[in-house]
């Protein structure tokens, strides 16, 4: 192997290595006790459903390119458009689309909640898709 193709499979390595100690695949047990560390108690099995069908549980998960030229960023897979801004604080939560794909839920979950309180589930087309009126995820384990 070549120097420069070793270097360039290190890199890609490392830089594997430092994205994912930013990022976290949470399973349904984890999701439920991050929501509620962060103050959602009710509807846990409608929350749990939007967000296993948004991002999978993907902490660092930014969605495909929408129609509008928007993104979706993070757990709840929120949308740039309206609610953070690529880049810099901006949209109705006041902050940076950017820092919703790490570990730190706090800034997720105030967005989630701003949103939820204008629009309930229906804000989210994953929820209504794949949650609503159809069977919700069991939590009862967790």
């Amino acid at each position: 192997m070549r120097a420069s193709s070793l270097v360039l499979v290190v890199a890609v390595a490392l830089a594997a290595l430092l994205v994912g100690g930013e990022a976290k695949h949470m399973d349904r047990c984890e999701i439920v006790s991050a929501l509620k560390r962060h103050g959602i108690t009710s509807d846990l099995r409608n929350w749990v459903c939007l967000v296993e069908s948004e991002s999978g549980g993907r902490t660092e998960k930014r969605g495909p390119r929408n129609k509008n030229g928007s993104y979706d960023y993070g757990l709840f897979q929120i949308n740039s458009k309206y609610w953070c801004g690529i880049g810099k604080v901006a949209g109705d939560c006041h902050l940076k689309c950017e820092d919703l794909l790490n570990n730190d839920l706090s800034d997720d979950v105030r967005c989630a909640k701003k949103i939820f309180g204008r629009h309930g589930f229906r804000g989210w087309y994953g929820w209504r898709s794949k949650c609503d009126g159809k069977a919700l995820p069991d939590i009862s384990r967790c």
